[in-house]
Formats: C-alpha cells, structure tokens, sequence
C-alpha cells in the first residue's frame, strides 16, 4: 500500500504574512506540490490567522483538484468557514494563540462535548472529519463514538526524541495506537515534525494511509524548489520499501 503525502503549506504564508504582503502565494505553491507528486494539500486555519488566509481557503479550494484538508480548532467562527468553502477534509486540532506550532494531540475525551458538536456540523453538510490526537487508545476510543472517519496521530514527540530507545519507545505506541484503530474500523494518519529522515520508521508501521508534512518540505523548498523538494520526500517515503510503491 502505498502511502499518501499531503504536503501541509503553511509556511510559506509564514513567509508572506511576515511583511504582510502578497508573496510568497501559497496558491501556486500548493500546485508545485502536486506538480511534485503531492497526494493533497494541508492549510491550517489558525483563529489569529498568522499564516494561512481566509482568502488563501477559498482560493484554494476551488484550485486544489486531489484533496484539500483544513485543520482548524473547534471554533465557532473556523467552523463557519469550513462550512461554507467544504474542503475535501476537515481535521480538527488544539490550538493556543501562545505556542509556536501545535504542541500534542486534541483531548477528545477532556473536550468532548466541543468537538462532537463540531463534528456533527460538519457532518452534517458532509465534510469527512479526522482528528489530530495522541496515540492513546482512550482518545481513539473517544474518536471512534463520535462517529469520524480517520485519526491522525501527532508524531512530535516521536520527531524530538533525544536517543534511539525514546524513539523506539515512541514508535512502539503509535503502532500500537495504530493497531487499535484500525480494529475499529478507523483510517490512520500521521503527522507533525516530520523530515526526510525520521519519515522512514514511520513508513514501517503497519496501516498508516497517509502522512501531512510541511515545516521540512518548506524549509527545502527555498533551497532546491518546491517540485523537487516534494518528489524527495515521496522517495523518503518509499525508499526500502518497494511494495509500497
């Protein structure tokens, strides 16, 4: 099986939104990245809108032909949003306005009241919806009852591990968190910290359908171009791995 790349671009309207101005567009951008063999393309909408742009969402809906996936917070106001521009998916996401980049998984079970009605709106106007969670099976458990259709599974810990044994110990509970999902039917994704390095044990845990990247594609992408940044990663993902591809 192989697995897919949705290529997160928010960083490049970081770049833009550091002078308030119109470029870098991460709406062609997003085609470089599917130019490059990108699978969709991820945005995060954040409440203080500090990268992506509510212009940027409408945009690129109407331009992102493989699959659009938002993430957002349980926001009344992002949830309007989502609502009216229906991407292709919906994640949803913890979000605080202090932290540099998301910091862990959504609480479901501490939350569950906020994200089920969340869930439910988008439900109901038919946006499949995934939810960013730790790979706890009391929070699988939790996504499972309220009726969604993939979890993806914050793998920053993992990516900030200071020695192999941590990292093993990581990639030992997101197999297992995997595991435990897909026995009830779930689809699993990951993503967060992720680069052309530590990708490959993630490639080896059984069951993963998809990864969302951004900050490393980004971050080579004003190196060498967001085409061949893309296609490097796509062969990360598949080097080693040749019944994959």
């Amino acid at each position: 099986m192989t697995i897919r790349l949705g290529v997160n671009i928010d960083h490049v309207a970081t770049v833009r939104q550091a002078r308030r101005g119109k470029e870098p567009d991460p709406v062609p951008a997003a085609a470089l990245a599917l130019l490059g063999g990108a699978d969709g393309i991820t945005i995060h909408l954040r409440e203080d809108r500090r990268h992506i742009q509510d212009r940027d969402v409408r945009i690129l809906r109407e331009t992102v032909p493989t699959g659009l996936n938002l993430e957002m917070a349980c926001s009344q106001e992002i949830l309007l949003i989502a609502v009216h521009t229906k991407p292709d998916q919906v994640t949803l996401v913890p979000e605080k306005r202090e932290e540099l980049t998301t910091e862990g998984g959504l609480d479901v079970v501490g939350n569950l009241s906020a994200v089920e009605h969340a869930t439910r709106l988008l439900q109901q106007v038919g946006i499949p919806v995934a939810l960013f969670i730790d790979a706890d099976l009391q929070q699988v458990d939790a996504a499972k009852k309220l009726g969604v259709k993939a979890v993806e599974f914050h793998t920053g810990t993992y990516a900030e591990a200071l020695t192999a044994k941590e990292a093993a110990s990581q990639i030992e509970q997101l197999a297992k968190g995997s595991a435990h999902a897909i026995s009830l039917g779930l689809h699993v994704h990951m993503g967060h910290g992720l680069n052309y390095l530590n990708v490959k044990p993630i490639c080896r845990i059984p069951g993963v359908e998809e990864l969302n990247i951004g900050h490393s594609i980004v971050s080579r992408a004003m190196l060498i171009g967001m085409v061949q940044a893309v296609r490097d990663m796509k062969e990360a993902m598949t080097e080693h791995f040749p019944n994959r591809r």
